[in-house]
């Protein structure tokens, strides 16, 4: 990319662990394996517990992740609800338990677009403070968040479907919204690495045989 400097957009690009934003997505993703309508009070609890050991390290840098905070609100919230709450006030949740998580973690996700990318407070553990306003580092951030954001919202809107049609709810519960994560984690750790090459083949000042 003109302008930019080529070390700066190696430590950007390659900055994002996929394995940490998994863990990031883990609690919901034990919510989502776990609920059902007889069991979604057990996966809430197993997600908490799952929340709170993953901020553990944030709490005692004194920082919380956007992703994980929001973890530990959903999920305390969707626990105290199954405990005093009665159960047939609750029917809505038993139904929509799966889809409401998946569509509040789209709205953290895509939310997060507006003021700091999710991805990126992730990234910023591995990458040098000087190379945070890199325009590499935030493109790379906003297009993984856009892209994560993206995948829950499609999986939640199979969770509705799925309710809805008689047929094949294994495909639009597990089967497609599993697809979607695996190729979403290999994107995640593939792209960094492919938009630093691209920034520096942009950069690279070009001979008399490229111009022809």
């Amino acid at each position: 990319m003109p302008g930019t400097h080529p070390q700066a957009d190696a430590s950007s690009g390659e900055a994002l662990r996929a394995n940490s934003v998994f863990l990031g997505f883990a609690p919901w993703i034990i919510f989502d394996v776990v609920a059902s309508p007889s069991t979604w009070k057990y996966a809430a609890l197993a997600a908490l517990i799952a929340a709170l050991v993953l901020n553990v390290p944030d709490l005692r840098r004194g920082s919380v992740k956007i992703l994980e905070a929001a973890s530990l609100v959903f999920f305390a919230v969707i626990f105290v609800l199954g405990l005093v709450v009665d159960r047939p006030d609750l029917m809505w949740l038993e139904t929509y338990a799966q889809t409401l998580s998946n569509g509040v973690i789209a709205a953290v996700a895509l939310g997060s677009l507006a003021f700091t990318p999710f991805t990126e407070q992730y990234a910023r553990e591995s990458v040098p403070r000087r190379y945070w306003d890199s325009p590499l580092f935030r493109r790379t951030n906003r297009i993984l968040t856009a892209m994560w954001g993206g995948v829950f919202l499609v999986t939640a809107l199979l969770g509705l479907l799925a309710l809805r049609v008689k047929s094949g709810s294994d495909w639009l519960n597990w089967v497609i919204p599993i697809a979607l994560l695996v190729a979403t984690i290999r994107f995640t750790k593939w792209y960094p690495a492919h938009a630093r090459a691209q920034a520096q083949a942009w950069g690279r000042p070009r001979g008399r045989h490229e111009d022809r």
